[in-house]
């Protein structure tokens, strides 16, 4: 057979050969390639968000499961705190996230997203100060997912004002978001629900200002009885040989100022009536230094703060550089003592307090053990010593003053809209700027070296 009668054939078989791995290609690129999905509409995750205090984009389900999402938003419901969670995709897109997301919930709170692999966080600063973000924003950088949230939130609900929104309490009855937002904005103007909403809120205050005073009374009751045990050891007698007048004036001011202390406490009403008791045992304790210098003929101490670590330990003597766990260097006073076993490489004696989890270093027990430690160390220093800690945190606040009071006490102003209020758009938008690196504000990782 004349081979010129297969030369078509043998094109047309090559060229079917070339066609069909062509689309073999093409169909594996098409099975195998990304399939291209819109970011979520950042209107859906402001509207699931007024609903509860947890959303998870369905794509983050290998990072946040429904069980775990559940059960977060239980916790923070439970603590009655406007915290809000949302896992997103690593696309989203982090131009101005905070501040629209902010401004589509239009609820005053405390806002967290996880985006991907990163985490970041911002606040209205009369909920939770930009540095008390930024320092829980850092302590949780690293972690995994389902820790991550669930650390923040236990940082976060410790140290947020206000309650919850009422919203939350909806759940999936149904009922219209708008109409509720509605119902709300008339409410509000009404002039009787706007009564109820005050004494609501005040019944809910005075709630929480006698759970503070209680924790209060547990430390100072026992400062309390520390100094008159120091008062017995003394022994001071004041017609005992050598006592002069100078003498008798400092075991009469020590004295003073133990009663001064019971009495403040008895009639305690709020938290910050607890500085007036402790301002008095700091003063006790430096006349309790100054008798005894004279009584062993050694120079009178100076008037100093008391030890950092613990003001039962009487006056310091000196500053000395330290850095609390994951903290910045700062200059603090401490005692002899404390000195002595820093220089010897050891730990300070450390006063502890009790908290939810076990007993803690009083800078780490939240915003309530401010007016406890305002009056050992009065407020123009207590904020700087404490930079970088739970405690200091809060007292940087300038919603601190409004909740807690100028003399970190237990106060409260009017102003501003607090944690849960529906705010719309009328908030701060410099507590929501930047966010992920984006610099913008005091909070969040970007400005405190865990961001990205």
């Amino acid at each position: 057979m004349s081979p010129f009668r297969w030369q078509p054939q043998c094109r047309t078989v090559r060229l079917v050969t070339a066609v069909a791995a062509m689309l073999l290609a093409l169909g594996t690129v098409l099975t195998t390639a990304p399939v291209a999905r819109a970011a979520p509409d950042l209107s859906v995750v402001a509207e699931a968000l007024r609903k509860g205090p947890v959303y998870v984009d369905p794509s983050m389900r290998d990072q946040v499961s429904v069980a775990d999402q559940d059960a977060l938003a239980k916790r923070i419901k439970d603590s009655d705190k406007a915290v809000f969670v949302a896992v997103l995709p690593a696309d989203m897109p982090t131009s101005q996230l905070f501040r629209n997301l902010r401004t589509r919930t239009g609820i005053a709170g405390v806002y967290a997203i996880r985006l991907g692999n990163r985490f970041d966080a911002r606040a209205d600063s009369r909920v939770m100060s930009g540095t008390s973000v930024g320092s829980a924003v850092t302590a949780v950088q690293g972690e995994s997912a389902t820790k991550q949230l669930d650390d923040f939130t236990d940082i976060a609900v410790r140290s947020a004002r206000g309650s919850a929104p009422q919203s939350w309490g909806v759940g999936d009855s149904g009922s219209p978001t708008g109409l509720l937002i509605g119902a709300g904005v008339v409410l509000l103007v009404a002039g009787a629900g706007l009564f109820a909403v005050r004494r609501r809120r005040q019944h809910r205050r005075a709630e929480q200002e006698q759970a503070a005073l209680e924790k209060l009374r547990v430390v100072v009751d026992e400062d309390i009885t520390t100094f008159g045990e120091e008062l017995d050891r003394l022994d001071f007698r004041p017609g005992e040989e050598g006592a002069d007048d100078a003498m008798r004036s400092d075991y009469q001011r020590a004295l003073d100022a133990y009663e001064q202390a019971k009495s403040v406490m008895a009639s305690a009403r709020r938290p910050q009536d607890v500085s007036g008791a402790t301002q008095a045992l700091e003063d006790g304790r430096f006349a309790l230094a100054t008798l005894e210098a004279r009584r062993n003929g050694t120079a009178l101490p100076e008037r100093r703060p008391p030890c950092f670590f613990d003001p039962r330990h009487g006056p310091s003597v000196t500053d000395r550089a330290w850095a609390p766990t994951a903290g910045a260097v700062r200059e603090v006073p401490v005692c002899a003592a404390d000195l002595a076993r820093l220089e010897d490489g050891r730990d300070p004696d450390i006063r502890t307090v009790e908290t939810g989890t076990g007993r803690r270093p009083y800078w780490e027990a939240g915003p309530a053990y401010g007016p406890w430690a305002g009056g050992y160390f009065g407020g123009g220093i207590l904020p700087g010593l404490l930079v970088g800690t739970l405690l200091g945190s809060t007292l940087s606040s300038p919603a601190y003053g409004a909740d807690y009071g100028d003399g970190y006490g237990y106060g409260g102003g009017p102003d501003g809209f607090g944690g849960g209020d529906v705010s719309g758009s009328d908030f701060d938008p410099g507590d929501f700027g930047g966010g992920f690196g984006g610099g913008g504000n005091d909070g969040g990782g970007g400005d405190f070296g865990g961001g990205f």
